[in-house]
């Protein structure tokens, strides 16, 4: 008899490891934010770059697209009409943070500039849409300095955390939620 229990426990303990295991490795995956877009392969594990993991958060709602851009290290290009080096544009997410993965063409010195395009026109409409920038600088009326948007691309992957900003009474543009510092 005790030699069945013996058995019978040790199957019944690697049935409860490989449970956990199952289950944990469920939790883990589901609580991960899925990186996307056309280059989420450029920040896989292991990839070399130079790319950019751009998180952003702080939506008002899940309406439209998002819309993210690369500027160079060229302060008067920055947010100048077709001098962007590279565009995403994806529909929202059902929820969450959204991890667009964007490939760059070099190491170096960048700006981001990431549009939610909540009425899918294709431009920026201040009383409606959300704007943030890498470096997320405070917002005014006019646009921020290329200095406070600016990052720097190194090897392997650079993570940019970009809080989207909101019209928010008659002249302020300002995030929804805290910054994550």
């Amino acid at each position: 008899m005790l030699k069945n229990s013996n058995a019978f426990s040790r199957g019944l303990i690697r049935s409860l490891v490989a449970t956990t295991a199952v289950f944990g490795a469920f939790s883990a995956s589901a609580s991960a934010q899925t990186i996307i877009g056309p280059d989420a392969a450029a920040c896989a594990p292991g990839a070399k770059g130079p790319a950019a993991l751009i998180r952003v958060y702080g939506f008002k709602d899940r309406e439209g697209n998002l819309r993210t851009q690369v500027y160079s290290d060229k302060a008067h290009e920055f947010l100048e009409k077709g001098k962007y080096l590279k565009r995403i544009e994806l529909p929202m997410t059902a929820s969450g943070d959204m991890n667009i993965c964007m490939a760059l063409p070099r190491f170096g010195e960048f700006s981001m500039a990431v549009l939610h395009d909540r009425d899918m026109n294709g431009k920026l409409s201040v009383s409606k849409d959300g704007v943030g920038f890498s470096g997320n600088p405070k917002l005014g009326l006019a646009k921020p300095d290329y200095e406070e948007s600016m990052f720097v691309a190194r090897s392997g992957v650079t993570v940019v955390d970009v809080i989207l900003n909101y019209r928010q009474g008659l002249l302020s543009v300002k995030p929804l939620v805290a910054r994550r510092d």
